[in-house]
């Protein structure tokens, strides 16, 4: 196991990530990290900050995307309250909530982004995006710092475009890191038009839960 100081001795990452931030074409906040527990979430990552993965986990309490649209997980912050390790309930190295893979973010709609490690059939290191209106796991085929590259500069509104509502931007000012919408029916189940639909305010653990139980239920490997 590599020690704190031979995980942090490169900065090269942090500083394209803050010029990345000046220069976003969307609405980026990177969040002041938590200096209590960046070591020990480094530490459970094995990640070094020369990683972009590594930096933003230690250099960031996470960052928050399009008002808050898209949360990426860093070591956390008062307004991202959950880190990267521990809401992948990290054992022993090991990641529990999606064995074989990385959680490193989430959108407000459930949709949620992990890094292959093993889990999904397709190559390793790439992100993967668990999709509310699919429940697949779909690979977007980008590496993490594409990843990143993506949510500061890519085009997030067409990604986006069949789950966002007239009043999309208001509503999510009422909604924390630790919550997201539920949109009813689900977005995966036939119904009236996304606009008509009923949303509520939940935990993000729900979302998750929710998507894995019916994926479950369905047979979606």
């Amino acid at each position: 196991m590599k020690s704190i100081n031979e995980l942090t001795q490169d900065s090269s990452s942090y500083k394209l990530l803050t010029e990345w931030e000046k220069e976003a074409s969307n609405q980026v906040k990177i969040l002041s990290p938590n200096l209590n527990n960046r070591d020990s979430i480094l530490l459970d990552l094995q990640m070094t900050t020369k990683s972009l993965l590594g930096t933003v986990s230690y250099n960031t309490g996470g960052i928050l995307v399009d008002n808050g649209w898209l949360r990426i997980l860093g070591s956390g912050n008062s307004q991202l309250n959950r880190d990267i390790v521990t809401w992948n309930l990290f054992k022993n190295g090991k990641c529990s909530r999606q064995p074989e893979a990385i959680i490193v973010a989430d959108d407000i709609l459930g949709g949620f982004f992990a890094l292959n490690g093993g889990a999904f059939p397709g190559n390793t290191g790439e992100v993967y995006y668990l999709a509310p209106d699919t429940l697949e796991w779909e690979s977007l085929e980008m590496k993490y710092s594409e990843f990143i590259n993506w949510a500061f500069f890519g085009d997030i509104e067409q990604f986006y475009e069949s789950f966002r509502w007239s009043s999309w931007k208001n509503d999510i000012l009422n909604v924390n890191s630790e919550q997201g919408v539920l949109v009813y029916p689900f977005l995966w189940a036939e119904g009236e038009e996304l606009e008509k639909r009923s949303r509520s305010i939940v935990p993000i653990e729900e979302l998750w839960n929710s998507n894995n139980e019916h994926r479950e239920k369905f047979g979606i490997i």
